[in-house]
């Protein structure tokens, strides 16, 4: 553990992040030793998140300046971590093409060590329940934008149940207008208000905290 890069990466130190992993690599430190420095940075991070010393834009930097690294590592940020941390599956709701939000929680998920299958937007039910069979995931994130949409949600989630998916899949969902009520009235496991919280409830059910 490279206790240089995991402060550069903590303090959001872009240059000296950069500086660091190169030279690592230089050293020949295995690529999967240093990408854990860079996971043990983002976890400061996100303690510092949840107490309000960092805010969004400081969590979307961080996964920024992941993502760069991890670029010069051969792009490893999602991989050789999958085993460890499982996989997430995430998309936006058909009807919906809002795209940001269900970005940064893809981004923040996949620089925390999650191996992320972004299904993209406007993505039916089908394609969730394929996405399931295929990749397994423990977890799986719905994000809307569109009250209109909340019906879509449910059907897909009652889908799930009917395909029995259910009960082995936690589902958040996530999204300006969604709330507890909700949460309630789709059938979701967990509203998450930000990535972080995606990160942190992810964490906690695949036993990984």
């Amino acid at each position: 553990m490279s206790n240089k890069l995991v402060e550069a990466m903590a303090d959001l130190n872009e240059d000296a992040v950069l500086e660091e992993v190169k030279a690592l690599k230089a050293k020949n430190v295995p690529a999967l030793d240093i990408i854990a420095s860079l996971q043990e940075g983002m976890g400061i991070v996100g303690k510092r998140f949840e107490e309000k010393e960092y805010f969004l834009s400081e969590l979307i930097m961080s996964a920024e300046i992941f993502n760069e690294a991890s670029q010069l590592l051969g792009g490893m940020g999602g991989a050789g971590t999958a085993s460890k941390y499982g996989t997430f599956v995430m998309g936006t709701i058909y009807d919906d093409i809002h795209d940001i939000g269900k970005n940064i929680v893809t981004t923040v998920m996949s620089s925390n060590g999650f191996n992320v299958i972004d299904l993209g937007v406007d993505v039916p039910t089908a394609k969730y329940v394929e996405a399931i069979r295929q990749y397994k995931p423990k977890v799986i994130g719905i994000s809307c934008l569109l009250t209109t949409a909340f019906d879509n949600i449910k059907e897909c989630i009652q889908t799930l149940e009917k395909e029995g998916l259910r009960k082995d899949v936690k589902v958040l969902i996530g999204g300006g207008p969604v709330d507890e009520a909700t949460c309630k009235y789709v059938g979701a496991d967990h509203v998450c208000r930000n990535a972080q919280e995606t990160v942190e409830y992810s964490k906690k059910y695949m036993g990984v905290q």
